[in-house]
């Protein structure tokens, strides 16, 4: 056996899968000379259950071994693959063609008879299936009875069924047990929304001075969030923030009296990671509005940002834990051509003990006051053993703790920490906006890397307006959020992307009036009032990933054909094995990525992808328009990138068997 998947790095760090997960597994198989071979999965779960199934061979032109498993608890799984000489498949092929050419037909029933004989005989096989064997063997035995008859014995559906459950198995070769971590289902699926609390609620006065916004202000956000469909609310850094170097305005080194200044320059004289800013209130007020997002059905996500304002007592308890320069300061972040004057790195060289356990200590009171997920800022800029330490320890404490690395940098670092214990990742799909683009990444996060990095496609951030976003208007934000919504099982919104905020700051590729800087608050009633929102799009996203299991995986994605360039076309399957109805789900999506035309194109599906014959005649209806078509292999799409520039398709049981070539409107 060889090339035996999944697996990471050799078994060095386990294989990643999260609760209700549908996980393939297989390997590559063969031997010497002519004889079948077979393989199968056996996946041991955390309390010892070995589940037993079979692998089938991808293509008949190759050695590659594959099949499906759904987990179902967390822990530490494990699994191997069990290969075989199969020796029914031999028999039987070469007595199909050896009696049929009435070549050695006696011998070939006589082996026949032998290899029944001996599966009748192994006692670990069920009584029934051996006394079916035994009256198999007999019969191919009887060198009397007519052949066609003797031949059938061996070929009736019972004795198949029964083999392909237990093969005839011989030569038997294990591989090594592979480590395979189920973590909860959060960790991998999840719809995910980020605010600044500050700006919820906040008022200017009419001399221009701001009054911010609080957590008990904020909370009366949460209902709006939760009805938009999502699972958890993401908060940037709520602690204080220093007031050397302060950033004013659009990153500007002139603040202005009352600009709040940037979350992430974390630290004052009101305290560091372990306070909240007084601004937003007290760690009781904090704690409520924990329990209140909880009640409303939402996870809340805290900023982990491991750096210091100039301000942060850090900075006099213990400078060795920065670099200070020859000059006798103290270095800023920097990531050229950004400069970030208010924020001190950590160096990790200097007492990398004395980091560690204050980094641990943090999550844990954090962890004490209800957060389970930590979005973790610029983890790439921090050594990659320091995170596969701290992460461990953590989950071997808390298990339901979730880590997003927000990582936009070389692939090696970002596979690397996701390697090491990150549960998810941000993105390049920001950046990925053609057809050929969206291709190439959706198949890499499916098929690729998905042994252990899983995405978390945000649409937006504070700090990534894309052009695309920039000048695709509401097109644009719709078409994101659909591929968004639907490429991947975990997803994000930053607030302002449902009101098409899309002014970027001159020069930049982020939003005029960054909110990093400013408070902003957002009227989101008068917005949806004058159609001024696709918060209605967004709800309709969420609920149709509820209700669709499909669109819970990542590994089931596939692409289609279309003869327009700006026309992707994907769909992901789940077969009712692993559903909770027990209804196989199929889903197709058809997106215009051009968000400045209408678009005309014949789209080409493969429809053995989701289990039905070539030429099957099937309906679909759109679950964002309700509209509801007949299908085939060839159909024909228009999409207004104005009025609708997708299909969100789910598929129905075939209406229609027979092969056809007709392309049928939509």
């Amino acid at each position: 056996m060889l090339g035996i998947f999944p697996q990471v790095e050799g078994g060095r760090w386990p294989a990643k899968g999260f609760v209700g997960e549908v996980i393939p597994f297989g390997a590559l198989v063969f031997r010497e000379g002519h004889d079948a071979v077979g393989a199968h999965l056996e996946l041991e779960a955390p309390d010892g259950t070995v589940i037993d199934r079979p692998l089938t061979r991808t293509h008949s032109w190759d050695d590659e071994w594959r099949g499906l498993a759904q987990v179902t608890s967390e822990g530490d799984w494990r699994f191997r693959i069990r290969s075989f000489s199969d020796d029914y498949a031999t028999w039987e092929h070469n007595a199909s063609v050896k009696i049929a050419a009435g070549v050695d037909v006696e011998l070939m029933f006589a082996l026949g008879a032998e290899l029944f004989a001996r599966l009748a005989a192994e006692s670990s096989r069920p009584e029934a299936d051996r006394a079916l064997f035994a009256e198999v063997a007999a019969t191919l035995g009887a060198t009397a009875g007519p052949q066609t008859e003797r031949l059938a014995s061996a070929y009736q559906k019972a004795v198949t069924d029964a083999l392909a459950v237990r093969p005839a198995e011989s030569l038997v070769t294990h591989s090594a047990w592979h480590p395979l971590r189920v973590e909860r289902t959060r960790a991998g699926s999840g719809s995910w929304y980020e605010f600044f609390p500050r700006s919820i609620g906040a008022e200017q006065d009419a001399d221009g001075t701001w009054r911010s916004g609080t957590f008990r202000t904020a909370a009366e956000r949460l209902p709006a969030v939760a009805a938009m469909g999502f699972d958890v609310l993401y908060l940037p850094p709520i602690h204080p923030i220093g007031e050397a170097y302060r950033k004013g305005r659009n990153n500007t080194l002139d603040p202005q009296p009352g600009d709040p200044g940037s979350p992430w320059a974390i630290g004052g004289a009101a305290g560091g990671h372990d306070a909240v800013h007084p601004d937003l209130g007290t760690l009781e007020d904090f704690d409520r509005f924990v329990a209140e997002a909880k009640q409303a059905g939402l996870e809340i996500a805290l900023d982990f940002a491991l750096q210091a304002s100039p301000d942060h007592p850090w900075v006099k308890e213990h400078p060795e834990w920065f670099t200070t320069l020859p000059d006798g300061t103290i270095a800023y972040a920097e990531n050229p051509p950004k400069k970030y004057q208010d924020i001190y790195p950590i160096n990790f060289d200097n007492d990398p003990a004395g980091i560690r356990a204050e980094a641990l200590r943090l999550l844990e009171f954090w962890i004490a006051r209800g957060v389970s997920i930590f979005r973790v800022d610029n983890p790439h800029t921090k050594p990659l053993d320091f995170w596969e330490w701290v992460i461990h320890e953590v989950n071997a404490a808390h298990p339901e703790v979730v880590f997003l690395a927000e990582a936009f940098t070389r692939p090696a670092a970002m596979q690397g920490l996701a390697k090491v214990g990150f549960q998810q990742s941000y993105t390049y799909f920001t950046w990925r906006n053609t057809k050929t683009e969206i291709e190439e990444f959706f198949t890499s996060i499916s098929q690729e890397t998905d042994a252990f990095f899983r995405p978390n496609l945000f649409v937006n951030t504070p700090d990534i307006l894309t052009e695309y976003l920039q000048f695709g208007g509401t097109a644009a934000y719709r078409i994101r959020s659909v591929l968004a919504a639907t490429g991947a099982p975990t997803w994000g919104v930053y607030s302002g992307f449902e009101l098409i905020e899309n002014v970027a700051r001159p020069g930049a590729e982020e939003n005029l009036d960054n909110e990093k800087y400013e408070y902003k608050p957002r009227d989101f009633v008068a917005a949806e009032a004058a159609g001024r929102s696709i918060a209605e799009d967004i709800t309709r996203l969420n609920a149709i990933r509820r209700v669709h299991p499909a669109l819970g995986q990542l590994r089931n994605l596939r692409f289609h054909a279309s003869d327009d360039d700006s026309i992707v076309v994907y769909s992901k399957h789940l077969d009712g094995e692993f559903t909770p109805d027990g209804v196989s789900d199929t889903v197709i999506v058809v997106v215009n990525v051009d968000p400045h035309s209408v678009r005309e194109t014949t789209v080409h599906l493969d429809l053995t992808e989701f289990g039905l014959r070539p030429g099957a005649v099937f309906g679909v209806t759109d679950l964002l328009s309700g509209n509801h078509w007949e299908w085939s292999d060839h159909n024909y799409v228009r999409l207004d990138a104005f009025t609708q520039p997708a299909h969100i398709l789910h598929v129905s049981p075939p209406v229609d068997d027979a092969p056809t070539e007709t392309e049928r409107d939509s």
